[in-house]
């Protein structure tokens, strides 16, 4: 019994190993500071949440992650982020191959006007992941497999993607986002567009995905966070108050802050 015992520990030790080391990350739009000296740590193979009211920069904080602010030409991000150990924001680093490691879902589906089997296909085409037409469709039909969509589809892969329902084409861009076997996928409202039954099969996608991927969720659903993550992070006014694993932050919350935003006394 001792020997198990330390054998779990020793496992789950190892689970929640950080991948990514946020420390000190201030990020400001022009002269508004919305991200204010945060340190958060994201746990290898589980889902880590970031909650808060809107506005609150949970969104602003998630794309630092694989520096999708770049793309806003008055952001600027200071503060170091680790991933694996390397300084992401470092003057040696290949952005694009960057992204290639830690993918991303948006909040509304936003499949390519091409095939379904093309939406799979492009990242693995444009980063040389396949060495021939057969793996490039092992790869497809494997990423499509892992994103709960492939059975729906299977008889269709030529169809428009965008000929797809809601909650197939987020499913479609899950599967483009593995495709390119990333070790992290950032997700960014992904089932706030979607019906309940489409977001109760993202959600029990993620759940299944955890066991090979590292997944961020920013949402604005309490009990999506309570349901899904394994760890939660608590924005306010772009600070974060409190972070920690999901049940204690909704059973017994450390802060007042937090207590108020999940009993719906702000929001």
């Amino acid at each position: 019994m001792e020997k198990n015992n330390t054998e779990e520990a020793t496992a789950e030790t190892h689970a929640s190993a950080p991948i990514l080391i946020a420390r000190d990350v201030d990020v400001f739009y022009g002269k508004k500071q919305a991200i204010k000296n945060v340190s958060l740590d994201i746990p290898e193979n589980q889902i880590t949440a970031l909650i808060g009211p809107s506005g609150c920069g949970k969104s602003t904080f998630l794309r630092c992650f694989n520096r999708m602010n770049d793309s806003i030409d008055s952001c600027q991000v200071s503060g170091n982020i680790q991933f694996a150990g390397q300084d992401i924001y470092g003057p040696k680093v290949d952005v694009v191959a960057l992204r290639s490691r830690i993918g991303m879902v948006f909040q509304k589906a936003n499949p390519f006007p091409k095939s379904i089997f093309d939406n799979v296909a492009y990242g693995p085409r444009i980063h040389g992941l396949s060495e021939s037409k057969d793996h490039l469709e092992d790869i497809v039909i494997t990423s499509l497999r892992r994103a709960g969509l492939y059975d729906e589809v299977s008889d269709r892969l030529d169809e428009p993607g965008t000929s797809l329902s809601g909650g197939q084409q987020q499913r479609l861009c899950i599967a483009r986002a593995i495709a390119i076997d990333p070790q992290i996928i950032l997700m960014d409202e992904p089932c706030s567009a979607l019906d309940p039954i489409a977001t109760a099969i993202i959600e029990d996608l993620m759940d299944s995905m955890k066991e090979k991927y590292t997944i961020v969720i920013v949402t604005h659903s309490m009990q999506q966070a309570a349901r899904v993550s394994q760890q939660t992070a608590f924005f306010h006014l772009g600070e974060l108050v409190e972070s920690g694993d999901t049940e204690s932050i909704f059973t017994k919350p450390a802060q007042k802050q937090t207590q108020n935003y999940i009993s719906g006394r702000i929001g």
